[in-house]
Parts: structure tokens; C-alpha cells; sequence
């Protein structure tokens, strides 16, 4: 028994850092949140104008490796339809970025989509833990889930929110929203790392399984490299 749960605590802390040390910290900054829709705006004043991706270039090695960056998950996420698949047919992306780095020495790249009520966030994690590994290892703590032909797992989380001051003093955080998360293997079997999509609500209400099942099934076979 202790075994096991030694086993599961050290799961629980390369995972949790694998998936929430990125995806799931919200920025607020207000002047560079105005900066940006002033930029999404037409010229004449009206109705924004869906963001499109910056950032997430290529980094060293990435290509000869086969693996993806910033960008292409920035692409394949930041879809016209994205706000229909989430249930606010009518919204457009208010901003839309990709970035690369790493978690310890596992390559990480990711993107983020943010909408009026929902924001979302892929990443790839290039590490040599499968997702059936930690399932097992934290049991009730996820709910194994079948998408795409390959078995992915649901659990929850929480964002944080990171307020910076302009006067250059410490930053501060606050408790973030509800967000559910979906790990789904890069390969299909399940041979090491993974993609994590996550899903949350601007008003603090808690995103619907069905919904983030309907974003993976439309986003995941877009990834470059995603049938291998």
C-alpha cells in the first residue's frame, strides 16, 4: 500500500507539473488586455475581429525529431468554428498565441485561445510518461475516456490567476476557476508523452465533459504528425 502510494505521489508531481505549470495560469494584465482589443478591432470601430496566431515558432530540433511547436497547435486550435464546437456560435477569438519551452528537459509547446466565455489551451509534452501509467497510478482521481481510438483520461484542475502591479512591486495570485482537462497519448499506443487540452469558463461555471470530448475529436486530428 505504501508502495502504491508513493508511487502515485510521485506521478502526481511529474504530471502536475507537465500540465499545469503552463496551461493553466490566466495573465491579468489590463493595459495589455486593452492593447489587444484595440488591435483585434476594425477600423471603423465595430465588431472585433478574430485574433489570429502569434508566436510558437519552430525551435532547434523540433522538425528532426518530429516534434511540433507553438505554432502549428496554435493553428490547428484557433479554428473558425472553434466557438460553435463550444456551445458561443457568434464569439471570435479575442487572442491567439502559440510558445515552445520546456518542462525540466521535455520539450512543452503550447497554445491558447481565448473567447468571451471560454478559453483553451493545447500542449504537447515530449516526456517518457504514458498516460494509461498515471491512470492506474492515481485511480479515482481521473476518469480513463476513449477519443480518437485511443484511451485519454479526464480529470479536474483549477487556473491561477497572476496579477502584476505597474510599479514593478511583487506580482500576486489569486484562486483561479474550475477547468477540466483532457490527456490524450501522442502515439497511438500510448508509448510516451502526451496532448492536453483544457477548457474553462470566464464566469467560473464548470466546462462540460461533452463539450471538451467535442473540441478534441474536431482539434487532435489537425496536429501535425497526430496519425503516427
Amino acid at each position: 500500500m505504501s508502495d502504491r502510494t508513493d508511487g502515485a505521489a510521485k506521478v502526481t508531481n511529474v504530471w502536475g507539473q507537465a500540465i499545469s505549470a503552463v496551461a493553466l495560469v490566466t495573465v491579468f494584465v489590463i493595459g495589455f488586455w486593452a492593447l489587444m482589443r484595440t488591435q483585434n478591432a476594425d477600423g471603423t470601430g465595430g465588431d472585433a475581429k478574430p485574433a489570429a496566431c502569434t508566436g510558437g515558432a519552430a525551435e532547434k530540433g523540433d522538425e528532426a525529431a518530429g516534434r511540433v511547436h507553438g505554432a502549428q497547435l496554435c493553428k490547428a486550435l484557433n479554428r473558425t468554428d472553434l466557438a460553435a464546437l463550444v456551445g458561443t456560435p457568434g464569439e471570435v477569438a479575442k487572442s491567439a498565441s502559440g510558445s515552445g519551452g520546456s518542462i525540466g528537459t521535455a520539450p512543452h509547446p503550447s497554445a491558447r485561445v481565448e473567447l468571451d466565455t471560454y478559453t483553451v489551451t493545447l500542449a504537447a509534452t515530449y516526456n517518457r510518461l504514458t498516460v494509461a501509467t498515471t491512470t492506474e497510478l492515481l485511480g479515482a482521481e481521473v476518469t480513463p475516456r476513449k477519443v480518437l481510438g485511443r484511451t485519454g483520461a479526464l480529470y479536474s484542475d483549477r487556473t491561477i490567476g497572476i496579477g502584476f502591479r505597474l510599479d514593478g512591486s511583487d506580482a500576486t495570485s489569486t484562486p483561479g476557476v474550475p477547468a477540466r482537462v483532457l490527456v490524450v497519448p501522442l502515439h497511438a499506443k500510448d508509448s510516451g508523452g502526451f496532448f492536453e487540452l483544457t477548457l474553462w469558463r470566464a464566469d467560473g461555471g464548470v466546462p462540460d465533459d461533452a463539450t471538451l470530448l467535442k473540441v478534441a475529436d474536431r482539434v487532435l486530428p489537425t496536429v501535425p504528425g497526430w496519425a503516427s
